[in-house]
């Protein structure tokens, strides 16, 4: 069980590096189009739809990172009282009645979106926008299955902690 939550843990800590490079093409990306538009007076709707685009992939791929840190919202003022095996409880009954399922919905259902998308050959409305529409699309399918897994990350860990293979993390604010 220690090694499944590693391996799951290890794929959402991937995700989470992911995010965080197309967090800086993202910076770059805006920094450029800021210069152009301002400094030539040149505006580029590529560009504006690419800072759409990362900004919609940070996000999506950053969520299961931020799910396996422990990061997500939840009713902390209540939580962080109770013992660990009373969060490794409320983990697992949050997980399984509302996290997996949602993330399992959108999942199921956004692959026929992003797959019509592709099918269609969706490109942006808007002239001189992005090509392959389908591309973004298909990030929210993927990045809810990767919510899903690292939901099942969770599960396995709230497990541990219950059968005292491993204690609960307890997260600390930074010191000012």
């Amino acid at each position: 069980m220690l090694r499944l939550e590693d391996f799951i843990n290890r794929f959402s800590d991937l995700l989470g590096k992911i995010s965080a490079v197309l967090f800086v093409l993202m910076l770059f990306n805006v920094f450029i189009d800021v210069v152009m538009r301002y400094a030539f007076n040149d505006v580029s709707i590529g560009m504006q739809e690419l800072e759409w685009h990362l900004y919609a992939a940070v996000f999506l791929l950053g969520v299961p990172y931020t799910l396996r840190a422990g990061g997500h919202v939840r009713v902390d003022l209540i939580y962080e009282r109770l013992s660990d095996k009373k969060q490794a409880w409320v983990d697992i009954g949050g997980t399984l009645i509302l996290l997996l399922p949602f993330c399992g919905l959108v999942a199921w259902y956004g692959y026929d979106f992003a797959l019509e998308s592709y099918n269609l050959g969706e490109t942006s409305g808007d002239p001189g926008g992005l090509p392959y529409r389908w591309i973004i699309k298909a990030v929210i399918p993927f990045s809810f299955l990767a919510m899903l897994i690292s939901g099942i990350g969770l599960l396995v860990k709230s497990i541990n902690v219950l059968l005292g293979l491993r204690q609960q993390d307890h997260y600390e604010a930074p010191q000012q």
